[in-house]
C-alpha cells in the first residue's frame, strides 16, 4: 500500500516537472521569437491575437473541456485526472510566467532547438506517467488506440502540423510556420527518445558456414542470445543455419568484430529495430504508448 502511494506521488511529481518544461518552452522559446506552436496551445495563440484580453492558458483550459469529456469515455478516469493536473499546471504556468517575466528574444533557430528539446522532454515525461497535457495530446492518444503501430511523436506531429499552418495563416508569416516545423520535428525526436529509449536496438542476420562457433562467442562473450533460422541457398540449394540476434546499438562494433574473427566470409545484415521487448531489453506493459 505504501509502495503504491509512493509511486503515485512520484508520478505526479514527474507530471508537474513535465508540465513546467512545457510552459517554459512556450514562454521562453516560442512566444518571444514568433515561432508557431502546435496543438490547442497554438489555437489559443490565434484566439489571443484576436482577443488580447483572453490569456493563452485560460483559453487552453476552455478549449480542453470537450476533449476531456471525450477522453473520459474512451481512455478512462486515471488519464482524465492526471491529464487535468498536467493541463492545469502547464496552462497556469504559461499565464503566470508571462505575467512575472518578459523573456527576451533570441536567435530564432536557437529558439527552435531549445524550445523543441524542452517541449519534447516535457511531453515525453508526461506521457510516461500515463497523462497528457490535453488538447491534441488526447486526440493522439485516441488515434493510438486504432493506430497502435505509430509512435506517439509521429501522431502528434501530423496533428500539430495542421495547427502550425493555421497559426502561420493567422499571423500572415511563412517564417513563423517554418520555424514551427523545425521545432516540432526536434520535439518529436526528443519525445520519442524519452518514450522509447535513446539506445535503439539492432537486429542482425548472420549467414555463415560456422554458425555454432559464432553463436557460442556471441552468447558467452557478449551475453546475447541467438536464434537459429532454417535457410536454403538460392544458388547452391544447400541448407543453411541463419543466426538471428537482437542487441543494443553500443554492441554493434563487438558483434561485427566477433563475426569477422570467426568467419571473415560470413554474410551479415544489420537492421534497426524500433522496439525489442523481452529479457535483456524492455519489459512489455499493457496499454503502453
Amino acid at each position: 500500500m505504501k509502495r503504491s502511494a509512493r509511486k503515485l506521488v512520484q508520478n505526479y511529481i514527474l507530471i508537474l516537472l513535465g508540465s513546467a518544461l512545457y510552459a517554459l518552452a512556450f514562454d521562453w522559446c516560442f512566444v518571444p521569437n514568433g515561432i508557431a506552436f502546435g496543438g490547442i496551445t497554438g489555437l489559443a495563440q490565434i484566439i489571443n491575437s484576436l482577443l488580447p484580453w483572453a490569456p493563452v492558458g485560460t483559453v487552453v483550459i476552455v478549449l480542453n473541456v470537450p476533449l476531456f469529456l471525450l477522453g473520459w469515455r474512451f481512455l478512462g478516469g486515471h488519464l482524465l485526472v492526471s491529464s487535468l493536473v498536467s493541463m492545469a499546471v502547464s496552462s497556469l504556468m504559461i499565464d503566470g510566467l508571462a505575467l512575472v517575466c518578459e523573456f527576451p528574444t533570441m536567435e530564432p533557430l536557437l529558439g527552435c532547438i531549445f524550445g523543441g528539446v524542452l517541449l519534447g522532454a516535457g511531453l515525453g515525461v508526461i506521457f510516461l506517467q500515463g497523462a497528457t497535457t490535453g488538447g491534441t495530446d488526447i486526440v493522439a492518444r485516441l488515434l493510438k488506440l486504432k493506430l497502435a503501430w505509430l509512435p506517439m511523436g509521429k501522431l502528434l506531429m501530423v496533428i500539430d502540423l495542421t495547427v502550425i499552418v493555421a497559426v502561420a495563416v493567422a499571423f500572415r508569416s511563412l517564417e513563423t510556420a517554418l520555424y514551427g516545423v523545425v521545432a516540432l520535428y526536434i520535439s518529436t525526436l526528443v519525445m520519442d527518445g524519452v518514450l522509447y529509449g535513446l539506445d535503439n536496438a539492432r537486429v542482425c542476420y548472420i549467414i555463415s558456414d560456422k554458425p555454432e562457433e559464432i553463436a557460442r562467442v556471441i552468447i558467452d562473450d557478449l551475453d546475447r542470445s541467438v536464434t537459429y533460422l532454417d535457410g536454403e541457398g538460392g544458388y547452391s540449394g544447400s541448407a543453411k543455419k541463419v543466426i538471428l540476434c537482437a542487441f543494443k546499438q553500443r554492441q554493434i562494433v563487438a558483434i561485427k568484430e566477433t563475426v569477422r574473427q570467426v568467419d571473415p566470409n560470413a554474410f551479415m545484415i544489420v537492421t534497426a529495430a524500433h522496439e525489442v521487448l523481452g529479457e535483456g531489453f524492455r519489459s512489455y506493459h499493457q496499454n503502453e504508448l
